[in-house]
């Protein structure tokens, strides 16, 4: 999105910390494997066997991540626990979760190498995922910068005349330091940045903007901006007609024209250049190719109207959603991304990514669920303090994804792939014994999710 003078300098003051930005920009460099070795990979990636599983678990526990409630030792929630995530209570919808990695980020708050856990029921989507994340660790990893953060609430006024509405409009824009003092009367951990008004004939729009911390913040917006229109209906020089707290101009949980020009969440840019030999060895394909993909199939979105153009972001997105308790409804709006792929002049591959509206937390909402909470343990996101990492971690695995599935597309290996992933027509007592052996590699996928790359 375009930023003003006045928002840049609080975009560098929040991500810098008092560091140079020649500093910063050390921190997205790419870190080869031969100056940080890589950790060992997710072990039998392709093994469905109870004892597959196990050794996975134990792989995590021995790094100090306990999971008793995925593995399925705990007992489920008391439901009186479960006050404030849901109503009428029945049960645990369950979602199978899988792990890729490592992926190594270079980011402003992620930095190091994870494994990430994706909840999903779709097959092949975890294998895809974790070719992805193996390429771009072999390149060095994936550089991420966060930089707008904000979430709106858009609450709605009409009045008799467009007089009166532009009257109303010119009051309160003045009245900006008295809505935040209104809106720190609520909650401490987040607070009113911006405010934009919007006139549309007597209609008077009001898009809220504020800085919300670690919490996803929908909730915390939506009760600042409750106090703020008492203070609105107390001191206008012009009473309202009538008005509502959100007046459907916020963006909330859906994809809208403002994707682009107001984030709502957090904007995460990522990128990572891939060495012409990656690409050869793990898609089988070349730079070229996938360029070529690119190329169309930004054009096939173009004509198709689509807000955003991507391959498959929606998939990992909604996989790190689910498994680390996050509003999956948001999905619909924090999916509005730009892939580009682009070749360099010495034949590399450069790939970027561009998630202007990634709503995520670590604190409150379905963060403090059993599972959610062991989910962003193993990211080392649990608590305050973590949610921009969480976010350029989302970030980092959509672009993995998104170079997956591209590369499977251009080798013809996409429709194999989605075939492999399906457990073949034969008895269940066969299928468990097979399940034992492992299934056969994922075609496109194996070298890079099974095995070693030299």
């Amino acid at each position: 999105m375009p930023v003003s003078i006045g928002q840049a300098r609080d975009i560098l003051r929040r991500q810098s910390g008092g560091e140079a930005p020649e500093l910063l920009a050390h921190r997205l460099a790419p870190v080869s494997p031969e100056e940080r070795a890589i950790p060992p990979s997710v072990p039998k990636p392709l093994a469905w066997a109870a004892e597959a599983r196990d050794e996975r678990i134990a792989f995590l526990e021995a790094r100090g991540f306990p999971l008793p409630h995925l593995a399925g030792r705990a007992p489920q929630a008391d439901p009186a626990a479960l006050q404030g995530n849901i109503e009428q209570f029945i049960g645990m919808t369950q979602i199978p979760t899988g792990l890729i990695g490592p992926l190594r980020v270079n980011g402003l708050h992620a930095s190091g190498d994870f494994y990430v856990p994706l909840a999903t029921s779709e097959g092949a989507l975890v294998a895809s995922y974790h070719r992805g994340a193996r390429l771009a660790t072999r390149a060095g990893g994936v550089a991420c910068l966060t930089t707008t953060e904000q979430v709106q609430r858009a609450p709605g006024f009409a009045f008799d005349t467009l007089a009166d509405a532009a009257l109303f409009a010119a009051w309160a824009q003045g009245e900006f330091e008295r809505f935040q003092a209104a809106a720190a009367a609520k909650t401490s951990h987040g607070c009113l940045t911006d405010l934009m008004t919007h006139i549309e004939a007597n209609h008077v729009y009001l898009i809220f903007a504020f800085h919300t911390g670690d919490a996803a913040g929908q909730n915390m917006v939506t009760f600042c901006t409750a106090a703020i229109c008492e203070e609105i209906l107390q001191h206008t020089p012009v009473p309202p007609k009538y008005w509502f707290l959100e007046a459907n101009m916020s963006g909330d949980k859906k994809a809208t024209a403002l994707s682009f020009h107001h984030t709502r969440g957090r904007n995460v840019k990522a990128e990572v250049i891939l060495p012409r030999r990656l690409v050869i060895r793990g898609l089988h394909t070349t730079p070229e190719r996938m360029c070529d993909y690119w190329r169309m199939s930004f054009i096939g979105g173009a004509l198709t109207g689509s807000i955003g153009v991507n391959g498959h972001v929606a998939n990992g997105i909604a996989g790190l959603f689910l498994a680390c308790g996050q509003d999956v409804a948001c999905v619909s709006e924090a999916t509005t991304g730009v892939t580009r792929l682009e070749m360099t002049d010495c034949g590399d591959l450069y790939c970027g990514l561009t998630l202007p509206n990634l709503i995520v937390g670590t604190v409150g909402g379905g963060t403090r669920l059993t599972t959610a909470s062991e989910c962003l343990r193993i990211l080392g996101c649990e608590g305050s303090g973590h949610a921009g990492k969480l976010a350029e971690i989302c970030a980092a695995t959509a672009l993995a994804g998104e170079i997956s599935i591209v590369g499977s597309l251009c080798a013809g290996d996409f429709a194999g792939a989605e075939r492999a992933s399906r457990p073949p027509r034969r008895s269940r007592a066969r299928a468990r014994r097979a399940g034992a052996r492992s299934a056969g590699p994922v075609p496109g996928a194996s070298d890079v999710a099974a095995g070693p790359m030299r």
